[in-house]
């Protein structure tokens, strides 16, 4: 999965991506899943999920990108007052889902791991 900063703003910092990463794995967890692979760049995040078949992926998404969004702007707000204003936001709309049955996890995680995380 794949989510981006609300007009590809460069404002995630190595800090938030540390607290990404804790707010996604605890909210995964409560929808009985498992994040396997966390990493992102400045203006991104990705995420190699393992969720159950009866989770609806957008509603996971929302609830995710909710959740994320509501604590970041919190404990981050000054941070993020030079990116969005005075705008509640922090993700785009959009989102990126691929399912990846066949492929082998040692790739995909390998593909997570070398994204250009922020300083």
């Amino acid at each position: 999965m794949v989510v981006v900063t609300k007009y590809r703003r460069k404002c995630i910092t190595k800090p938030m991506l540390s607290r990404l990463d804790e707010i996604a794995r605890a909210t995964t967890e409560k929808w009985d899943g498992e994040v396997l692979e966390f990493n992102g760049e400045p203006d991104h995040v990705h995420l190699l999920l393992e969720l159950t078949p009866r989770t609806a992926p957008s509603a996971f998404v929302n609830n995710l990108k909710t959740v994320t969004s509501r604590l970041i702007r919190k404990e981050y707000g000054a941070h993020l007052q030079r990116y969005y204003w005075r705008k509640p936001v922090f993700w785009s709309r959009s989102y990126c889902i691929i399912t990846v049955g066949g492929a082998p996890l040692s790739v995909l995680k390998q593909y997570i791991e070398q994204q250009e995380a922020p300083e």
